[in-house]
């Protein structure tokens, strides 16, 4: 188990991860470690794996396994690593989840099932899991209506704050949800136990998100030394400064950010940065074709353009 756990006080940039993947559709290992590398030298806080955007809903057991170990193996305790270990299974949950922390990780990431109705069913659920889990396995909720069809209001999300030690971290990514992060702060300030709230939603609501009482991103983006410094700007108090930087990479955040399509974007510009050997998304999932690659290329020249001039102010 890690020798630093995931607790209420962390902040700063969770990338999520890719999954890197070669021509043939097999894992890439060597990638891995080259993206675990690059992770490191752009100064992330921390690391999630197997999130939505890793594709982890394409992977079979044996593989999820051979890829947290082969990260965490490679990141050797430098940095928190986060495992995603959602599953309509509670034994295949518990199973991925005893797995990543026996092998270092600092805590796991889950979301409510699919469609649960009600709010008595969404703690009734978390109820069953923290139970199985156990208390010494600290846990994100993962809130992402969009996908799961379940919402949690703000007095819910009190609730099992309240009733349960283990419950660190939200991952605030509901759309629109500006008022929810205020919402949770505010609530923090009326007596709840203060969690860790990092936002999703591909970085492009981040400034606001800041403002609002966030306390990073968890995320995934192909030039995550943006997230970084424009998450270390605003804790410097830096917000005008934080928001140019961050207006100068809008182009690419929102391109990447269109449901079904981002994807292969981002691994296309992970592979031209010399991180991942191929873009290659697995199926069902997109390619991109010449027009598409064009279109980027034009996307990053102007946004390294913007960077410039932000940075020579």
């Amino acid at each position: 188990m890690s020798s630093h756990l995931l607790d209420e006080s962390a902040s700063g940039v969770y990338i999520i991860s890719a999954t890197p993947f070669t021509e043939s559709g097999e894992l890439d290992l060597e990638s891995a470690d080259r993206l675990v590398d690059f992770y490191l030298e752009k100064g992330v806080a921390g690391l999630t794996l197997l999130g939505m955007m890793g594709e982890a809903q394409k992977m079979s057991p044996d593989e999820s396994e051979t890829f947290v170990r082969r990260v965490l193996r490679r990141v050797d305790e430098r940095l928190p690593v986060v495992v995603g270990v959602s599953n309509p299974g509670l034994d295949n949950l518990v199973w991925l989840s005893k797995l990543s922390m026996d092998n270092g990780a600092a805590g796991v990431m889950v979301a409510p099932l699919g469609g649960l109705g009600t709010e008595q069913k969404v703690y009734d659920y978390f109820l069953q899991v923290f139970g199985a889990l156990g208390p010494e396995v600290p846990v994100c909720y993962q809130d992402y209506p969009l996908v799961t069809r379940t919402e949690a209001s703000v007095p819910l999300f009190r609730s099992m704050v309240d009733s349960f030690d283990q419950l660190v971290m939200l991952k605030h990514e509901e759309c629109p949800g500006l008022s929810k992060v205020s919402a949770v702060r505010d609530a923090s300030d009326d007596g709840m136990r203060r969690v860790s709230i990092l936002c999703g939603n591909g970085g492009l609501y981040l400034p606001q998100e800041l403002a609002r009482g966030a306390d990073g991103a968890m995320t995934g983006f192909a030039y995550p030394e943006m997230l970084v410094e424009v998450v270390a700007l605003h804790h410097a108090g830096e917000t005008d400064h934080a928001e140019d930087l961050f207006d100068a990479y809008l182009p690419l955040v929102r391109h990447e950010q269109q449901p079904g399509f981002g994807l292969a974007l981002r691994k296309e510009a992970l592979h031209r940065r010399g991180v991942i050997a191929s873009p290659k998304v697995r199926a069902p999932g997109p390619t991109l074709n010449s027009t598409d690659r064009d279109e980027l290329t034009r996307l990053i020249s102007r946004v390294e353009t913007n960077v410039e001039a932000v940075r020579s102010r």
